[in-house]
């Protein structure tokens, strides 16, 4: 049973390695893959790192755990690339493995949004980790119907996983802003970035 884990990961950090690490060893899942969503060439991104880095900072973030690891199955698919169809690829390429989905609860609020939800809905187990809402975002959450029914819906679980604060978007303006940021990445993954003068711009 294998967790796909999806991401643009820019950076990868240490909360994005604690959720995963902590679906693969809390619940039935046997492996998580960390898969690098690619960039969109219809959005031109600055501060997106190209694909082949994001790709490397999550392989060497990984590298010595061999429960998680990292893919880049969406690269070659066509853009933009869509969950539904990723998975739907992965079922006729891996048929010996059975897939699910690892998702923030805060991608509940959009997900009824997403290219045929309800295909994933009914043919994939949704593993839900918490995320720090806003008090008007838990009211909001009350008051949308389709959050209510999908939480409730069998194939949707939300796992009591740490709740991380952290985000890619605060360590990139820390880096600009010349902060330092050790212990929020791996030390592979913070010497990468170092090295390449990433996000200092």
């Amino acid at each position: 049973n294998i967790g796909l884990y999806f991401g643009t990961f820019n950076p990868i950090h240490v909360g994005h390695l604690i959720i995963a690490n902590h679906m693969v060893d809390y619940t039935s899942l046997d492996q998580v893959w960390l898969v690098v969503t690619p960039q969109n060439p219809l959005k031109n991104k600055t501060s997106l790192l190209a694909d082949y880095h994001r790709l490397a900072t999550v392989r060497i973030s990984v590298e010595d755990n061999t429960r998680l690891k990292a893919c880049n199955i969406e690269f070659d698919l066509p853009k933009p690339s869509y969950t539904v169809n990723t998975l739907v690829y992965l079922k006729e390429k891996y048929p010996e493995h059975t897939f699910s989905l690892i998702m923030g609860e805060d991608n509940l609020r959009t997900f009824h949004k997403w290219k045929n939800y309800q295909q994933i809905l009914e043919n994939y187990s949704i593993y839900i980790y918490p995320r720090l809402l806003t008090e008007q975002e838990k009211e909001e959450d009350q008051n949308i119907t389709s959050n209510n029914l999908l939480r409730s819906h069998p194939n949707v679980t939300i796992y009591n996983a740490p709740v991380m604060t952290v985000s890619a978007s605060f360590i990139r303006e820390a880096i600009k802003n010349k902060k330092d940021v050790h212990y929020l990445l791996t030390d592979p993954v913070y010497k990468y970035v170092t090295e390449m003068h990433f996000y200092e711009k």
